[in-house]
């Protein structure tokens, strides 16, 4: 089971009205996926669909050194995925609007990417200027 560092504070799920964007840095031991666009889709839309979120589009481009950068647009905002194969890396970024279950998808990116460590970063973003 991947190992999350614990929240600056606590954060409750966002309600109907409600956004939180999500921070993932993933370190793994299996690289290859972050070479791998096809593999990467998968973990994304099944991730997507663990949290309950509708996947409307996506695109994704693979550089020169095999680094995946892949953006799923989501009915509830959008999950993105950059790697970095050269560092084991996966920055991952996951805006959730109306009722999404973010810490499932955060939860399933890492163990798709089979993850030695984690860090996760939330913020409660407001919708009202109040």
């Amino acid at each position: 089971m991947p190992q999350t560092a614990p929240a600056s504070a606590p954060v409750t799920a966002p309600s109907g009205d409600e956004m939180c964007s999500y921070a993932l840095d993933v370190w793994t031991d299996h690289p290859t996926v972050l070479t791998d666009a096809a593999a990467m889709a998968t973990v994304l839309r099944a991730a997507a669909a663990a949290g309950g979120a509708v996947v409307l589009g996506e695109a994704a481009h693979v550089f020169p050194n095999g680094a995946v950068t892949m953006s799923l647009v989501l009915s509830q905002s959008h999950l993105a995925v950059h790697t970095w194969p050269e560092h084991d890396l996966a920055n991952v970024d996951l805006l959730t609007c109306g009722v999404l279950e973010g810490e499932a998808i955060v939860a399933a990116v890492a163990q798709g990417l089979h993850a030695r460590r984690t860090r996760v970063t939330r913020t409660m973003r407001p919708v009202t200027a109040d």
